[in-house]
């Protein structure tokens, strides 16, 4: 993820200083991969014209802008500072493991290392009332060399979500440049094993304390999958398969999510592919087989969560939006409603019990901000009630289709985590650049959890 990509090299500093101290060519319809946070949201071209906030919000963490911080306290003179290798203090899990699967989880996605993780997990339990949060592991961030280890990025995130009862869900993502012969993080270890020990290594340092892991991230695009095969389907499948098994081999409980795609349109298959068309390369290729869910994403651009593609020219919207791709280029690709529903028939159909955790979704408004990221003009269409208000429609429609196992909106806090309002997942984040509460924020707190 190119956001958190940004923040492993300023915390990669950080935690130097802190130990010395102590697109792509549009196809036919002109759909084209653009980076979403990268968590590569796809989107189309648009061509030619062609609730009350919570009573008890503890005050906002404040997060030096470019400069970052890994903690919103500097260490004190004579503090301890964990050892990159140092085994963190065992914290008894509260979460309600294994998940029913007749349960539907609510759960966001934080940006936990950067800041108080206390505080962040406090917020996202006693404020927002989740069962789940998410948090992104980046692999290189952990095992930059052979025999480097920096779990210290993740201990306190761990241990702060199971010291407040939540289930976490790391999504597992990026290859150290020493796994990969073409010398980059973009794409899967030439060996998938070493992925593999890693996640063993992982789950072992953390017993119990890992609830879900999401096996990699849009790997239909080549952003997130980069190799000689271009973006296989046949090639994921075998990878899933390794990972499930070292999964399970330590913890039979962990709910292994196989990567969600990036909803897109026709591609050459080694720069990115159409996510229906990778699925259904996927499922025929036995991914059911490693996999307890089926990992989803969808960011709703400018339309409503319940709208299929085919009927965006009956909204209002399409006659005063700014962007203008879901209007005037109806494609799959831009709705949550179509996205959602032709996953879950494809995959009930090779498994009638198969469900989808759908690991990111959320609108983005640029209300309030002087400015948006390049390539997210919909923000610009999106007021602050109508993200409030797709979000909360969103998680109810999900619970009531009967189709989706978990959820994790995106996001909570990377508001003022982020780079300004240009930084790709900031006009997303529940909070504003100052980390107070955006509409949605009261909204989703106030939203009935149902089961």
């Amino acid at each position: 993820m190119k956001f958190l990509r940004q923040f492993s090299v300023m915390l990669t500093f950080a935690a130097l200083l802190l130990a010395a101290c102590s697109g792509a060519e549009p196809n036919p319809v002109a759909v084209e991969p653009a980076s979403l946070q990268d968590e590569g949201q796809a989107q189309v071209d648009q061509g030619e014209p062609v609730a009350e906030e919570p009573e008890a919000l503890p005050p906002p963490v404040v997060v030096e802008g470019d400069e970052g911080a890994v903690s919103d306290q500097p260490a004190a003179e004579g503090d301890a500072v964990a050892e990159p290798d140092a085994a963190p203090q065992q914290v008894a899990a509260s979460c309600n493991q294994p998940w029913p699967a007749d349960t539907f989880g609510y759960g966001i996605q934080a940006h936990a290392v950067v800041g108080d993780p206390a505080y962040t997990m406090d917020v996202v339990n006693n404020a927002l009332g989740m069962d789940w949060v998410k948090v992104q592991l980046e692999w290189p961030l952990v095992q930059p060399g052979v025999d480097d280890r920096q779990w210290f990025f993740y201990d306190g995130v761990v241990e702060q979500a199971n010291q407040q009862g939540l289930c976490l869900m790391f999504s597992v993502v990026g290859a150290p440049a020493w796994t990969r012969a073409a010398g980059n993080e973009i794409g899967p270890p030439d060996d998938y094993n070493i992925y593999a020990a890693f996640l063993t290594e992982m789950l072992n340092r953390y017993p119990g304390q890992i609830h879900a892991v999401e096996a990699w991230n849009e790997q239909n695009l080549d952003r997130e999958w980069q190799t000689p095969n271009g973006v296989s389907p046949e090639d994921y499948v075998q990878f899933l398969a390794i990972a499930y098994d070292a999964i399970k081999a330590v913890d039979p409980n962990v709910i292994v999510i196989s990567g969600a795609l990036a909803p897109t349109g026709d591609g050459d298959w080694f720069r990115w592919a159409d996510d229906f068309a990778w699925m259904d390369r996927a499922l025929a290729a036995g991914m059911l087989n490693y996999a307890d869910c089926v990992g989803a994403h969808h960011n709703g651009y400018n339309i409503p969560p319940d709208v299929p593609f085919d009927q965006t020219g009956s909204l209002p919207e399409a006659q005063t939006a700014i962007f203008r791709g879901p209007f005037d280029n109806p494609h799959h690709s831009w709705s949550f409603r179509t996205t959602l529903d032709t996953y879950a028939a494809k995959i009930q159909a090779v498994d009638p019990n198969m469900k989808l955790c759908v690991t990111e979704f959320g609108w983005a408004s640029s209300e309030g901000y002087d400015a948006y990221p390049e390539g997210f003009e919909f923000a610009q269409d999106n007021t602050l009630e109508e993200q409030s208000t797709y979000l909360v429609q969103a998680y109810n429609q999900m619970r009531e289709s009967g189709d989706v196992w978990l959820t994790f909106a995106f996001n909570f806090d990377f508001g003022n985590k982020g780079n300004g309002p240009t930084d790709d997942p900031v006009p997303y984040s529940i909070v504003d650049g100052a980390g107070a509460p955006r509409p949605a924020f009261g909204a989703l707190a106030a939203m009935e959890k149902i089961p």
